[in-house]
């Protein structure tokens, strides 16, 4: 066979066996071991063709987490598709479970808010911008201003209207 397969590889190149194809539309190959023609030997590859070979419109996500283990090698067998379904119906419960809790936790946050348990959180505006020169600096205003240590009763007197 090993003769065969030779003749073959130096005829028509690199033989590569497909091995899956994911949900997505990617192809998964195993290549071999394999000997060249001068004698080298190219050892076992796993790889994958993309459905967007363009690096640009890759995200992440595009390749299932079971056949990324299986393509380096942290897996020895491709997943199977039972293998596959059953992990995604178990994601999609995972995700359900965590939207319940998501809306208990608001539902009971609310409930602490109109009982008074809480304080709601303070809402903080922005004056300005940080890179202004005047950021950070007080403001002047009409509004009396002390210290407990200076403060006199009846010293302030407002300023006349204009």
């Amino acid at each position: 066979m090993s003769r065969i397969g030779g003749l073959l590889r130096r005829s028509f190149g690199v033989i590569k066996e497909h091995v899956g194809t994911d949900h997505f539309g990617n192809k998964y190959y195993w290549q071999p071991e394999q000997k060249t023609w001068t004698g080298r030997i190219v050892r076992a590859k796993r790889m994958v063709v993309a459905v967007n070979p363009t690096e640009f419109e890759y995200l992440e996500g595009n390749i299932p987490s079971e056949w990324d283990a299986w393509i380096r090698g942290r897996r020895k067998q491709p997943p199977s598709i039972e293998e596959l379904v059953k992990n995604q119906h178990y994601r999609e419960h995972i995700k359900g479970k965590a939207r319940e809790v998501d809306e208990r936790e608001l539902a009971l946050q609310a409930k602490e808010y109109e009982e008074g348990l809480v304080a709601r959180p303070a809402q903080t505006i922005a004056k300005g911008h940080a890179a202004a020169t005047s950021f950070g600096q007080p403001e002047t205003s009409e509004e009396p201003v002390s210290t407990a240590n200076t403060f006199q009763p009846g010293s302030w007197i407002p300023a006349a209207k204009k």
